[in-house]
């Protein structure tokens, strides 16, 4: 059973960016419900190394693009945790194969789709209609949802237009469902990460360390998971407690225009 501290759904929160939310979450005195694609089996290291900071951590297979599988997740949480207080939509996956827009395909646009947009989207949904129904038994019991998204929500990258298209349309999905959960009390926000150092940036580490080199940010290295992990805890501390919809650049000043 679990203890009584607060629960966090981090979705993909056992590998890159959600595993650094995750190790910041656990720290911070959070029980942690992960789901992932991968088995149980393969992320055992990983869950025990987060249970070492005290706290209950278990996993869940599930690809969030099925909506079954999310029914599966949130029943789950339900019975192991019995609370949620906390949601990361963080689970996201690129494009198998870059490819120019007039190469690309609809196979390609439906996958990235469904997982990074409509598997988040209606993962909230279901999320907020649990966390409803427990602000009204407890206005006091507290709640967040936080999305992660990119800065490929602004940055055009025609070689993968389909990530682009997905960031974008989570960053509005973040804008309504911060308007319409406000009267409840549950604050949403957006944290779009810039140049993060994971295995899914591995393949370009190249190309973004010579335009690092070359004066792209205002701070002049990679980002790391633990700094989303620390954006995204600071978030659901409360210490923003007057800024739902906010959108939390955490890309080192690559957005700030110069001259």
């Amino acid at each position: 059973m679990s203890s009584t501290r607060p629960v966090a759904l981090v979705t993909g929160g056992a590998r890159g960016i959600g595993l650094g939310i995750s190790r910041c979450l656990a720290a911070a005195g959070y029980d942690l419900a992960l789901c992932g694609l991968r088995t149980r089996g393969e992320v055992e290291p990983t869950v025990e190394e987060l249970r070492r900071a005290g706290g209950v951590v278990d996993y869940h297979r599930t690809d969030i693009s099925e909506s079954e599988e999310r029914r599966s997740l949130l029943t789950w949480v339900r019975s192991r945790f019995d609370r949620l207080n906390l949601l990361v939509n963080n689970a996201g996956v690129a494009p198998r194969e870059r490819k120019d827009l007039l190469d690309a395909t609809e196979e390609s646009f439906e996958r990235v789709l469904r997982t990074n947009l409509q598997g988040p989207y209606f993962l909230t949904q279901a999320a907020a209609r649990w966390m409803i129904e427990r602000k009204r038994e407890n206005p006091d019991d507290p709640a967040c949802i936080v999305n992660v998204t990119s800065i490929s929500a602004v940055y055009a990258s025609v070689n993968r237009g389909e990530y682009c298209v997905s960031k974008a349309g989570l960053a509005m999905a973040s804008r309504l469902w911060a308007t319409r959960l406000g009267e409840f009390g549950i604050p949403v926000y957006e944290i779009r990460p810039g140049i993060i150092e994971t295995d899914m940036t591995a393949g370009v580490r190249e190309k973004y360390d010579r335009l690092i080199a070359e004066g792209l940010l205002l701070q002049p290295r990679w980002g790391t998971p633990d700094d989303v992990g620390r954006a995204v805890t600071a978030l659901a501390s409360g210490a923003f407690s007057y800024s739902t919809g906010q959108v939390v650049m955490l890309d080192g000043g690559l957005h700030v225009a110069r001259l």
